[in-house]
Parts: C-alpha cells; sequence; structure tokens
C-alpha cells in the first residue's frame, strides 16, 4: 500500500491587505509554516524568509534583520525563534487578524522549562530516548549515535504514539528524538529535545 501525504494549505485569505494593520519599527522579514507558504510567497513589498519548521530554523540565518514576523497559527514557531535569535519576534494570524509580539515573560517561561529539563537531563542516571515509527519523525540511527555516546543507563522506546511514559517511574528524563513540539506537551514527565542535548 503507497501513503501519499497531501499538506493542508490555507487559501484566498487575503494577506496582502491584512498586513496593512501591522505596524514594526524595525526591519523584519517574514516566516511561515508550509499551510501559509503559498499566500505568503504572493506577498509584495516584504522580505521573504520562507518556511520554518520546529526542527529546522535555516532560514532565519539567510537574512540580515532586526526583526521576525511570524504569519500563521500558535506560539510553538515564534517562541522558538525568539529563543535562537533573541530578537524581536511578532506574529499575525491570518484568520483572527491578531497580532502581537512574543513577550520577554515568554520567553523566560520556555528558557526556564529548557534549563530546567537540561538539569533533570545532567542529574538522571537512567534516561529513555523516545524514537517515533512515523515517516518524517523516525531517527532511530540518530538515537543509537547518541546512546553509544551517552554515559548514562539508558533505553531506546520505539513507539508511534507517545503516552503514557509515567508508567516508567524508573526513568528520571526522557530525550525526545521525533517532533520538538512534544516538548511543549504537558506529559507528566521531564522530557527534552536530542538537539537542546547535542548544542550542549
Amino acid at each position: 500500500m503507497k501513503i501519499v501525504y497531501i499538506p493542508a494549505k490555507s487559501e484566498n485569505l487575503n494577506i496582502q491587505e491584512k498586513l496593512k494593520k501591522v505596524k514594526i519599527k524595525e526591519s523584519f522579514v517574514i516566516v511561515t509554516t508550509i499551510q501559509y507558504l503559498d499566500e505568503v510567497k504572493k506577498l509584495k513589498g516584504y522580505k521573504i524568509a520562507g518556511q520554518i519548521l520546529g526542527c529546522n530554523t535555516e532560514v532565519i540565518n539567510k537574512h540580515k534583520i532586526n526583526a521576525y514576523l511570524f504569519i500563521g497559527t500558535g506560539k510553538f514557531h515564534p517562541l522558538i525563534l525568539s529563543f535562537r535569535t533573541k530578537k524581536p519576534v511578532y506574529t499575525f494570524d491570518p484568520h483572527t487578524e491578531n497580532f502581537s509580539q512574543i513577550s520577554k515573560e515568554e520567553l523566560e517561561i520556555y528558557e526556564k522549562k529548557k534549563m530546567a529539563s537540561l538539569l533533570r537531563y545532567y542529574n538522571a542516571n537512567k534516561i529513555g530516548i523516545l524514537v517515533s515509527t512515523k515517516p518524517g519523525q523516525n531517527n532511530l540511527k540518530r538515537a543509537i549515535s547518541f546512546q553509544k555516546k551517552c554515559k548514562k543507563q539508558s533505553y531506546i522506546f520505539i513507539c508511534n504514539q507517545i503516552s503514557n511514559l509515567e508508567n516508567f517511574p524508573d526513568i528520571k528524563c526522557w530525550i525526545n528524538t521525533a517532533c520538538p513540539r512534544i516538548f511543549e506537551d504537558d506529559l507528566g514527565v521531564p522530557i527534552i529535545n536530542l538537539e537542546d542535548i547535542e548544542k550542549l
């Protein structure tokens, strides 16, 4: 059986007209997700960086600007931008037309959560490494490579749905190699993305 993935894309949002309400003093570049990429590419008079993923923000390195405007929904992607660039990040929801800026408080909460997870990892004597079987999120080779280098007692958990982690109380910290957005979910256990450990 062949599996075909069709991205859900938003159309006819009239973003060009809606952005007239947006006022940003700094020079900025626009980033978005795949759902809005086609619509954003139609914009005239703006610098477009392109698509941003939770696990890949390479587009932000191609432009020398002072701020970012994220067009899309939710805070996950703009928070990552703010965390990685330390520059002002504005958000615009093309559906609700809500315009806002990632605040210092929001960034601090995000950073504290990251730091708390890192501390739990450093103090853990037994860790679990999460590997997803979903296409595009499967990083088994990367997980095995990390396990070989890691000096802690570790186990690899391969699953399609990441849940019920609290059933393994002896695992003191979980290392996520799947979608980085899992870090944002409240799974009731200490969890950190592998890339955050690798950067250190």
